[in-house]
């Protein structure tokens, strides 16, 4: 899988009562951020330039029926407390090739092959004063750890202390859904980090799902480089981001 080098910065909206206070990460370029708004209007136009980045090789005739799906899927976000969603899309071309003249190596298409995820970041209320992330990350620990089937396990991150958790799930795809027309087992893996906010009674949950599981370990790399990032300082005086935390 094509590692991705550049990054763009996702900013939480602005808090207002009973909202979380500011949060802000990095995600990697190939992360194609979904149309979350507050009205149908804003959702309609962020669908628009969603689908034409995502299917930048298409016409009016991929986009134009492709923003109404994606809007609509934005909606349905809209009432589960995820401020950020995207689909990640990435080459899975042999990465070995001759540079240009200027050493760059040529990117891949997206048609030599591709892995995906989708990423999510929400952000739930908890009941903690800010000096107790440690015991709220404590007690999502304990929790998270009662399931056999979560690999559940503490982290320490620039930003505060937070639980990774790994789930792994095996689906059994239909012959009707499968190329060979056969019932097909499909691996799929999670990846969630509770992060407890230090600056108000809510938890970021950051979730990563794949089924590219045979690109699984570049996935948990890539997750570990976004959550280097997060931040939870207040907006600089005169800016509309938050300042960017290196990795």
């Amino acid at each position: 899988m094509t590692a991705p080098t550049d990054s763009t910065s996702a900013l939480l909206p602005t808090p207002a009562a009973a909202e979380p206070p500011p949060l802000s990460f990095n995600v990697p370029e190939g992360f194609f951020a979904l149309p979350l708004a507050a009205t149908p209007e804003e959702r309609a136009e962020r669908a628009q330039t969603f689908v034409r980045a995502l299917y930048s090789g298409g016409d009016d005739t991929i986009w134009e029926p492709a923003a109404p799906y994606y809007a609509a899927i934005a909606e349905l976000m809209a009432g589960t407390g995820v401020s950020y969603a995207a689909m990640g899309l990435f080459s899975t071309a042999d990465d070995e090739g001759d540079g240009d003249e200027s050493g760059d190596v040529a990117r891949h298409s997206l048609s030599d092959g591709a892995a995906q995820c989708a990423f999510t970041v929400a952000a739930i209320p908890t009941d903690q004063a800010a000096a107790d992330t440690d015991i709220v990350a404590q007690g999502i620990l304990a929790t998270l750890s009662r399931d056999p089937y979560n690999d559940a396990r503490w982290l320490d991150l620039p930003c505060g202390p937070a639980v990774f958790c790994v789930t792994m799930r095996k689906l059994k795809l239909s012959p009707d859904v499968t190329a060979s027309g056969e019932a097909t087992d499909l691996l799929a893996g999670q990846i969630q980090v509770h992060v407890p906010f230090p600056t108000g009674p809510f938890t970021a949950i950051f979730t990563l799902y794949t089924a590219s599981t045979e690109y699984w370990a570049e996935f948990c790399d890539m997750m570990a480089a976004i959550l280097q990032t997060v931040s939870f300082a207040e907006p600089l005086a005169g800016t509309d981001a938050l300042p960017v935390i290196a990795g």
